[in-house]
């Protein structure tokens, strides 16, 4: 499909879920600093190909937000697209969240994959937009239901670190972590960040460009760690190896039930930077 033809999917699916604007980022699931072809929705709806950037998509209207280092190059790629760039930092031009408070009007709906948003972002959005009364569709990737030919997620198999090179042991780490947690007062610790997780397990990977990193979420409680992770990715001896740890393995994105399923008892600890709003 052309841009011009993605866009009108895009709009159709919008209209159907009577969402007003649709946000996408360019951000994984996990904040990384790049993302896999899976995870490369603004380039898909957009064209621009650069790796920062925002879009915006309305029935009226699209636009693209990004810095210095792409203004040539965006206005470029956007030619014919119907999509208006907006040049970040630039005199007059409105930040994204600016943009939405003005465009967006009373009851209107903003929606988003919440997987790709940190929840401190989500909830700047809902303080800017609470006088309108904007509500938030957060629970559809509505790109992906568009994107008939999208990139599978990575399949590279994870490796473990000796610890002569990681300097520590998976339980020495444990250990200092759940320390940190006591002083906090929670037993449960929710991780979205991979290099964080990789280092506490001393695992690595290449699922992302340029960082030996794995795609994976983390809870970590008193007695366990419960690591989401595409199982593939490991071989039997890794697996050994993490079970001796206290790791217990679950799909991927079993992570956003299990969230749900904490209780009273205990205090979840989160970035809220990091942490995504799904």
């Amino acid at each position: 499909m052309t841009i011009k033809q993605k866009l009108n999917a895009l709009r159709i699916l919008m209209k159907e879920k009577k969402i007003d604007a649709y946000l996408v980022p360019t951000d994984d699931f996990h904040g990384s600093e790049y993302v896999g072809d899976y995870f490369k929705c603004r380039k898909y709806i957009t064209g621009f190909t650069g790796s920062a950037g925002t879009a915006i998509i309305t029935q009226d209207m699209a636009g693209l937000w990004t810095d210095g280092r792409y203004f040539i190059q965006a206005a470029d790629q956007l030619r014919d697209t119907t999509i208006e760039l907006f040049k970040s930092g630039e005199p007059g031009v409105p930040t994204v969240h600016q943009f939405l408070n003005d465009k967006l009007e009373e009851g209107m709906c903003l929606g988003f994959d919440g997987r790709t948003v940190s929840a401190r972002e989500a909830e700047e959005l809902q303080e800017l937009l609470q006088k309108k009364h904007i509500t938030f569709s957060v629970n559809d990737d509505l790109i992906g239901e568009i994107w008939e030919d999208r990139p599978v997620l990575s399949e590279e198999p994870a490796f473990d670190l000796d610890v002569k090179y990681a300097g520590e042991n998976v339980a020495s780490k444990l250990a200092r972590i759940r320390e940190e947690m006591k002083e906090a007062g929670t037993n449960v610790h929710v991780v979205s960040t991979i290099d964080d997780i990789c280092w506490t397990l001393n695992i690595r990977g290449n699922d992302i460009d340029f960082f030996p990193l794995v795609l994976s979420y983390g809870i970590i409680t008193m007695d366990s760690f419960e690591l989401y992770i595409d199982e593939r990715k490991l071989d039997d001896k890794l697996k050994a190896k993490l079970a001796k740890d206290g790791v217990n393995l679950h799909p991927y994105n079993d992570i956003y039930e299990d969230v749900k399923k904490f209780g009273s008892d205990g205090v979840a600890m989160s970035d809220p930077g990091e942490r995504k709003y799904a």
